[in-house]
Parts: structure tokens; C-alpha cells; sequence
């Protein structure tokens, strides 16, 4: 048996003052129990969580994160703030990466994981899982864009994109674009094959996962078990 704010400070993330600030804003769980006392004694075996995520385990992590303009899609780089530099102690340290990636000016939904097997099934072709985009360009979208999409757009370099779907929003510059791939630049490429450059990108759905209206840009959150559902019936 130890103190509950001594385990988690062993753990080398957090100094014995931050773990019990951690423990009496109720973000420690002890077997499945929100516990609030640094004195509490627990057993060496005992599972304990921090926001969800086991401490000392190898558990695997799913987050949602609303990516802000101006950071990079990576797990490090040497020159911009990258989405795993937003997170605290001790998700920066679990192996996370993020599940494809979003442009450095383009927001939204992106969803962060350790979880191997299921990155590669979101991402592979041809489980061909649904993204859902809100898009602003620089003209006026008509029936002819949402026709172009729906086919299949080629791209300036010969690439057949895959057929998607454009409805347009009533001002006829925004629009919900719906592709079922990741190609670079992919949805800028698109327009601007049609002479209608994005000024504006942001992800509002992944997989049937929907960005958290609750979450600012640079916030993130835990995935519920609905959602991580979801996820594993792509």
C-alpha cells in the first residue's frame, strides 16, 4: 500500500505538489473511482487513471483535439508548435500521433491515438471512411462544383480523386465537402481546379465522430466510449 499523490509523483510526470493538484481537482481515478484524498492508500496493483488514461499501463488512448491554424500535424518539428506540444503530462509521452493529418493553416477535428491497428484501418483507402469539411473559397460555387465532386474531381497532376460530396451553403461561398481521402492538399486542390481557391478550411467530422462544439480551438478532450465505438465500426 502506498499514498495515492506518492504513486502518481514515482510515475517521474508529475512533482509530489502537481499530483495532489491533480487528485483534489478529482482527475484521478482509483478502480473506476473518482478519488479526492492524497493521503488515500492504495494497493500496489490497484488501477488509477488520470484523465481517463492509466498510469503505468500501456492502455490505449483516443482523443479529440480542435486543431487551431498555425500548428502542425505531427509529434514534433523543428521549427512549428506541433498538436502533441498542446496537450499536458502525460499524454505528450504515451507514443500518441495524430490520425492523418490536417494543412498548418487548416482547423478542426483531429483525432489523436496510440492505437496502431486502428489508425491504419481509418486511414486506409479502402475503408474508404467519410471526412466532412466546412469550406469558404474566393467565388461562387454552383450545381456544377457539386456535380464535378460527386464524380470525381482530377486533379492538376492527373491524380482521379475518389467521388465525393459538395452541398452548398446559402451564400454560395461556404459549403459542407464530404471526401473519403487524405491526398495532400487534397480539397484546396479540388477547388482550385474549378477557379474557386479555399480561403477558409476546417474539419467538422471524421468517421462519424463530430468536433465538440464545447471545444475551443486548441482544446481537447478524451473520446466517450460512443464515440471510440463508432470509430471501430468504420
Amino acid at each position: 500500500m502506498e499514498r495515492l499523490d506518492k504513486r502518481l509523483a514515482a510515475t517521474g510526470l508529475w512533482s509530489r505538489k502537481e499530483a495532489k493538484e491533480l487528485i483534489r481537482g478529482g482527475r484521478v481515478q482509483v478502480c473506476g473511482q473518482v478519488c479526492r484524498s492524497c493521503e488515500e492508500k492504495v494497493e500496489a496493483d490497484a488501477p488509477v487513471t488520470v484523465d481517463g488514461v492509466a498510469i503505468g499501463a500501456h492502455a490505449p488512448v483516443y482523443l479529440m483535439l480542435h486543431k487551431p491554424a498555425g500548428v502542425v500535424s505531427a509529434t514534433e518539428d523543428g521549427r512549428d508548435k506541433t498538436v502533441l506540444d498542446l496537450l499536458p503530462e502525460p499524454y505528450p509521452s504515451l507514443g500518441l500521433f495524430p490520425v492523418g493529418r490536417l494543412d498548418k493553416d487548416t482547423e478542426g477535428l483531429l483525432l489523436l491515438t496510440n492505437d496502431g491497428p486502428l489508425a491504419h484501418r481509418l486511414l486506409s483507402p479502402r475503408h474508404h471512411v467519410d471526412k466532412i469539411y466546412y469550406v469558404q473559397v474566393d467565388g461562387t460555387l454552383d450545381e456544377g462544383d457539386v456535380e464535378a465532386v460527386s464524380k470525381g474531381i482530377c486533379l492538376g497532376d492527373g491524380y482521379q480523386c475518389l467521388p465525393g460530396k459538395l452541398e452548398l451553403l446559402n451564400d454560395k461561398t461556404t459549403a459542407y465537402i464530404t471526401i473519403r481521402e487524405g491526398k495532400y492538399h487534397q480539397i484546396k486542390r479540388m477547388m482550385a481546379s474549378r477557379g474557386k481557391p479555399v480561403t477558409y478550411l476546417k474539419r467538422i467530422k471524421f468517421g462519424g465522430v463530430e468536433l465538440d462544439p464545447e471545444l475551443e480551438k486548441g482544446s481537447w478532450r478524451a473520446l466517450t466510449q460512443g464515440e471510440i465505438s463508432t470509430l471501430f465500426r468504420q
